[in-house]
This record gives C-alpha cells, structure tokens and sequence, in this order.
C-alpha cells in the first residue's frame, strides 16, 4: 500500500477526563467498543425483512415495537462477509432520536474505561481508506479494543452508510 500515510498530527487525546462504559462487541478477530449511552438495547439476531435496492450492508428493516428500524451489517460495512450463528446480535442504537440497528459477530461486555486506559488513535490517510469514525484504542485486561463514534461511522459516505438511518422526527 504505497499510498498509505501518517497525518502530520497525532489524534488528540481522549476528551475523557471521567471514566465511561463501552459496550464491546467482535467483528471477526477484532474488538470494538462504543458509547453505552448511544446503545437502546441488544438482541439476537433474526432475519430482517430485505429492502428491494437498499445498498449491500443494509441487511432490512425490522419493525422494534412499532418503529421500523434498519438493520445495517457492520460485518459487511468493514468487508468481512460472514455467516449469523447463535453468538450473531444485533445492537440497537439511539443517535439523537435516530434508531437503527447494527449486526455483529457477537457482544461482549460493558467496560469502564478511563482516561488511562484509552490512548489515541493513529490518523492514516490513503485513497477510499478513512478512520476518521476511530475515536482512540483502549487496553484493559490484556485486551485492545478500537473505540469508535458509531455515529460518524454510519454518516461516513466512504462505507457506503451515508444517509442509511432515517432523519430524526
């Protein structure tokens, strides 16, 4: 990848000066975590009626107790195409009044994480290759978690999710 390259500057680091829960979930062999308070709930995953056109990683709507959600794989969204099984969820988000929801692999845990445990993340540039929605990477417990703004990652045109959750009421 000769095009790939460090920004000048490192990212800042963690605006975190009071410790906050992540929710950590796998996609493939990697460990993610987000903000618990952008999490509504988190259920197993069952077949979403598909949208006729919808784009790859819109796997369709469900209807959430009289919402019709969308239901968009973060699998397919980082181009790791994978089957569901028993361990396969769906966490289901509130962004501002906005609610869709995400499959991955699996869910692990809630964590509390301080500013000590959270360092930055580096800034690579390269053509179609964006980690902008990569807020820092955490390690706790022998574990690296990659901390993101999932709210910057489905508004991120690069991944194809721009404009996939509904506007807010």
């Amino acid at each position: 990848m000769d095009d790939l390259t460090l920004a000048s500057a490192p990212a800042p680091a963690s605006a975190v000066a009071e410790p906050a829960e992540y929710l950590s979930f796998r996609l493939g062999d990697e460990e993610y975590g987000i903000g618990i308070l952008q999490v509504q709930e988190i259920r197993s995953y069952e077949a979403p009626t598909a949208i006729a056109n919808a784009p790859a990683v819109m796997r369709g709507v469900i209807d959430l107790r009289g919402v019709i959600t969308p239901i968009l794989d973060l699998r397919l969204a980082f181009g790791q195409a994978a089957p569901c099984t028993a361990q396969t969820g769906v966490i289901v988000l509130n962004l501002g009044g906005r609610v869709a929801g995400v499959v991955v692999d699996s869910v692990s845990d809630v964590l509390e994480l301080g500013p000590q445990h959270i360092r930055p993340a580096p800034r690579l540039r390269a053509p179609g290759f964006d980690t902008s929605f990569v807020t820092g990477i955490a390690s706790v417990q022998q574990r690296m978690l990659i901390l993101m703004d999932i709210a910057r990652l489905l508004d991120n045109p690069a991944l194809g999710l721009a404009g996939a959750l509904p506007a807010s009421a």
